[in-house]
């Protein structure tokens, strides 16, 4: 205490530790010795106890960055070598019970690994050939030999500790306040200390010893630690649970917005949707160019792309022995909102919803059976001005998607969709979700996505927007609190966002508005019992008689009952994961099961479909859960020509009791 109080000194600062030596002394010069060392014993006692616990709760921080192995097997070789000394492309092995030391793919063999330490799930992920796998993450019960796709300090978890590191350093706005105002109240106090030791006395006041106690109480009883502490400490608990739930929040002010949420907009595809297209159907239109070469141009052309779509066609075109040749391509270049562009062979080709139609010169006829197509994406192919190919695609609602979205209304949070695609994919979206949404707004730009969070903030308040894509990253800078999919999204989206889910469990969203409540009401509960405490010193010294070691008793106390108050978040988010985690973990490990007996014995397999009846997760009762559409649901779809000039966007409007029953030239048709 008294080096600090010398070092505080010599800097011209005034803490605690000179307040403590003030109070020392002053009960030195009363000849109460016995007091004095009361002081300095309760003093030092607290503060050991606060900087254990503040030890234990960094130690999770610790553990969180000692996940990655400092050494790595060789799968040729078997050299075991450093992992800072590993290149991109190298292949490492991965035994049974052994951490991933790198980011990389999978390239032989199967296994189950536990991403917990990552993503915050608790069941094991199966991966397989062409699986990703992060540095950090345990493999369960097999070989897996995995080529690494980053350096070790450009790792998924090394981004991680930069991000929290980051957030630490990133002060809220209640924490700036408090600091700004402890920069002046601290000399305040002093000097008010000061003036009641020694104005009574020069004014003929009687008892200068009382007068000069009380003053030394007013110092001690005023010192602003425990306000200080208040809101740091619960940042830093709740940001680390953050992390270990696996979520990643950028700083206090984020940590604080996301306590005040009220309505959250949430993209569609790769967000509210798993994001893993299938090719339905896929036309030539006219006959102008073969199948054959048109699936070409297009796979070669999508390969570019890091778009789940983009995946699916690829996959499509290799499914017909179609090998994509992206070094072909040339002048590639995305179309925010319609699609992507490329030159191949000579030709120009557009690919992408239905507003790259008006790139084209000439108008073909859409295949008529693409007509009556519901609740999917329909995707054009222009070559050289002509439509040459239409396809179409599905993809199913996240497991968790529409129980995230009553939760948030659980919570008095509305939710929105703000999608690209078309109407009729986010109706049957919606329908999926059990109608849990109260607007949907649909083929949007993503200068529309910015206008609607806009006016989503005018009308409702604080917004949080959920997204994974490129085409979100504007909308996700405009929002309070913008969400990216972070592991599966995309780089700009992961940039732009103020917090990102390393997992694609949506559920994880009203988890994290659940923790920027707690830490909120944490933060006031400290903030009033600090300055409750010191209030009742004062009135109580004032009132009867000044105690100076129970001044520093409720000082260090309180700042004592801050901390413990604060670890309390460490324990949030905790035990969440239900029967639904279960079922998933179950799916997942008996279809990876049933892939490894067809690879040895298809008979086997078959065995093993009979008996788990053909699909695990359609036996599961948890996973597939009934749902009816509540009244209150909307599903109406109108154009947004009556907003702004472009005619290709919709957008659904709020209304009560109505469902939609069809669809009329892209916009939903209501029926009462």
């Amino acid at each position: 205490m008294l080096l600090r109080g010398l070092a505080a000194a010599s800097r011209l600062t005034l803490d605690i530790n000179i307040l403590m030596l003030i109070a020392v002394a002053g009960a030195v010069a009363l000849k109460d010795y016995a007091e004095a060392g009361v002081i300095v014993f309760l003093f030092t006692t607290a503060e050991w106890l606060e900087t254990l616990a503040c030890t234990k709760a960094s130690a999770g921080m610790s553990s969180l960055m000692s996940m990655i192995p400092p050494k790595a097997v060789l799968a040729e070789t078997g050299e075991v070598v450093n992992v800072r000394d590993i290149g991109v492309g190298a292949v490492i092995a991965v035994r049974a019970g052994e951490m991933v030391p790198v980011d990389g793919v999978v390239v032989d063999g199967q296994s189950e690994v536990d991403e917990r330490s990552l993503t915050g799930e608790s069941y094991p992920v199966p991966k397989q050939p062409q699986s990703e796998v992060w540095a950090g993450t345990l493999n369960l019960d097999g070989y897996i030999a995995v080529r690494t796709m980053a350096l070790a300090e450009n790792s998924t978890v090394a981004k991680m500790e930069s991000l929290v590191e980051e957030a630490q350093q990133s002060k809220s706005k209640t924490q700036r306040l408090i600091d700004s105002c402890a920069r002046y109240y601290t000399p305040a106090v002093v000097v008010l200390g000061a003036g009641v030791a020694l104005l009574p006395p020069l004014l003929g006041a009687r008892d200068a010893e009382r007068w000069f106690r009380l003053a030394l109480v007013l110092l001690v009883s005023a010192c602003p630690c425990a306000l200080v502490l208040s809101t740091p400490v619960a940042t830093f608990c709740a940001l680390l649970t953050a992390a270990r739930m696996g979520v990643l929040v950028k700083g206090g002010d984020v940590l604080e917005s996301l306590g005040e949420i009220r309505a959250v907009a949430f993209d569609k595809t790769g967000t509210i949707t798993r994001g893993e297209f299938s090719v339905d159907m896929f036309d030539v239109v006219g006959h102008k160019v073969q199948m054959s070469y048109l699936l070409y141009w297009i796979s070669s052309i999508e390969s570019k792309s890091s778009h789940p779509m983009a995946a699916a066609l690829v996959e499509y075109a290799q499914s017909k022995s179609i090998e994509p040749k992206p070094e072909c391509v040339a002048q590639f270049r995305i179309l925010p909102g319609e699609g992507i562009y490329g030159e191949i062979d000579g030709k120009r080709i557009y690919v992408g919803n239905k507003r790259v139609l008006a790139r084209g010169s000439s108008c073909q006829t859409v295949p008529e059976r693409m007509n009556g197509l519901k609740g999917v994406s329909i995707g054009y192919v222009i070559c050289d001005g002509d439509l040459v190919g239409v396809f179409s695609f599905s993809d199913d609602c996240r497991t968790g998607a529409a129980e995230a979205i009553r939760e948030l209304a659980s919570m008095g949070i509305s939710s929105v969709l703000l999608t690209g695609d078309s109407a009729e994919a986010a109706v049957h979206a919606q329908q999926q979700l059990g109608g849990a949404l109260e607007e949907l707004h649909s083929e949007l730009f993503p200068e529309d996505k910015v206008r609607l969070v806009g006016a989503l903030k005018a009308r409702a308040g604080p917004t949080m927007m959920v997204g994974d894509g490129m085409n979100d990253a504007p909308a996700l800078a405009t929002a309070d609190v913008g969400v990216s999919m972070g592991i599966s999204g995309s780089a700009a989206a992961m940039e732009t966002s103020h917090a990102t889910l390393m997992s694609s469990d949506i559920l994880r969203v009203p988890e994290a508005v659940r923790l920027g409540r707690r830490a909120r009401r944490t933060i006031a509960v400290n903030m009033v019992s600090s300055i409750a405490a010191k209030a009742a010193v004062l009135a109580l010294a004032v009132a009867w008689r000044p105690v100076l070691w129970a001044a520093v008793l409720a000082d260090v106390g309180t700042c004592l009952l801050v901390v413990l108050n604060s670890m309390l978040l460490l324990g949030e988010g905790r035990g969440r994961r239900g029967k639904e985690e279960a079922c998933r973990a179950t799916a997942r490990s008996l279809e990876m099961r049933r892939s490894q007996l067809a690879a040895v014995s298809p008979d086997a397999a078959a065995k093993s479909v009979g008996k788990t009846g053909g699909d695990a997760s359609k036996g599961c009762h948890c996973c597939h859960k009934p749902s009816k559409s509540p009244e209150h649901s909307v599903a109406i779809d109108v154009r947004a020509g009556e907003q702004r000039e472009s005619p290709t966007a919709a957008t659904c409007a709020p209304a009560k009791k109505v469902e939609v029953t069809g669809s009329v030239n892209g916009s939903a048709a209501p029926a009462s």
